[in-house]
């Protein structure tokens, strides 16, 4: 197809201002490496960051990821932000979601661990996502409807630790199963963790490549890594939700409030951690001592007491002379 004269020039311009249109959209969100990016993964900021009014398209473009289909609306139940509380526990960080009108979601970020009888098995985390997914799902008005008209409810649960060691993928879907032939009791609700822990074979893929829930893990986790920028920013002119993410991010991080209450919490948090740790410390330390001197009472020799307790030659003798 060939043009002249009138034809050429509205040729030319309707291309000028297509160009121009995807440059400012490819612009969008792109984090500079002289700029100190807040971590998205904080489970505070990844509540303030998705709660900005700014920030729907990339709750559009989340959800579509959590239910495996396509999205008109996202509504965000509870945008309340707890800012003046440095100490404020993770737990009140939620977002609880209505999507469209057949599905309910609670998404939230723990960028760190909670307290475990068992630091590997992470069976306190996984009991409080089964709490949470049916205290939701039951928070439904059911008087008039039969119960599988209840709208389905998803817990997803974005995690900067390792949650299952046995498992090397990075996202984990649960539904309720049949034990033994695997067979779907019912879709009504299901239980998802993200390990952020886990994208080493995500980052060999091609931006292209990777999945919407692949980009945005990616995108948590290495926001603030000047060494990962480029790969971020790649995939932030990939997508309108994740460029809006970038952007809204970058504007919480230029922030001096919102810097210094990030500071603040991330100080308190590392003094509450180790206030837990000398804790643990000096009652592990009476314990050793408690055995020693009951080992002492009973007549025990020393190199025994010593071989049972660690505890030097000096310290049993010691004990048994304050004995």
């Amino acid at each position: 197809m060939s043009y002249s004269g009138k034809g050429l020039r509205i040729v030319f311009l309707l291309r000028l201002r297509y160009n121009q249109g995807r440059k400012e959209i490819g612009d969008m969100g792109i984090l500079p490496k002289d700029i100190e990016i807040l971590p998205p993964y904080d489970d505070r900021l990844f509540k303030a960051m998705l709660t900005k009014p700014e920030a729907k398209p990339t709750l559009l473009f989340l959800a579509p990821q959590i239910v495996k289909r396509p999205v008109v609306n996202v509504l965000v139940r509870n945008t309340e932000l707890p800012i003046d509380d440095i100490g404020e526990k993770a737990e009140r960080f939620d977002l609880n979601c209505a999507i469209d009108d057949n599905s309910q979601a609670d998404i939230e970020m723990q960028g760190s661990r909670m307290k475990e009888e068992k630091d590997s098995d992470q069976s306190n985390l996984k009991a409080r996502s089964i709490y949470n997914l049916c205290d939701l799902h039951s928070s439904q008005p059911s008087r008039g409807k039969s119960y599988d008209n209840l709208i389905q409810t998803y817990q997803v649960m974005f995690c900067n630790f390792p949650v299952f060691a046995e498992r090397e993928g990075f996202i984990n879907p649960f539904s309720m199963r049949h034990d033994i032939d695997n067979g779907l009791l019912h879709n009504a609700i299901q239980a998802i963790f993200v390990d952020l822990t886990r994208l080493q074979e995500v980052l060999k893929k091609a931006v292209d490549e990777m999945t919407g829930m692949e980009k945005f893990a990616v995108f948590l986790k290495y926001a603030e890594n000047p060494d990962y920028r480029d790969i971020v920013n790649r995939i932030l002119e990939t997508e309108e939700g994740l460029a809006v993410a970038g952007e809204v991010l970058m504007s919480i991080s230029k922030d001096e409030r919102e810097r210094a209450i990030f500071r603040s919490r991330r100080i308190a948090l590392a003094d509450r951690e180790s206030d837990r740790v000398t804790a643990e410390r000096i009652g592990r330390a009476d314990g050793i001592l408690t055995v020693a001197r009951n080992m002492v009472t009973d007549g025990e020799p020393i190199e025994k007491i010593m071989r049972y307790t660690n505890l030097s030659r000096a310290e049993v003798e010691a004990l048994r002379d304050a004995v």
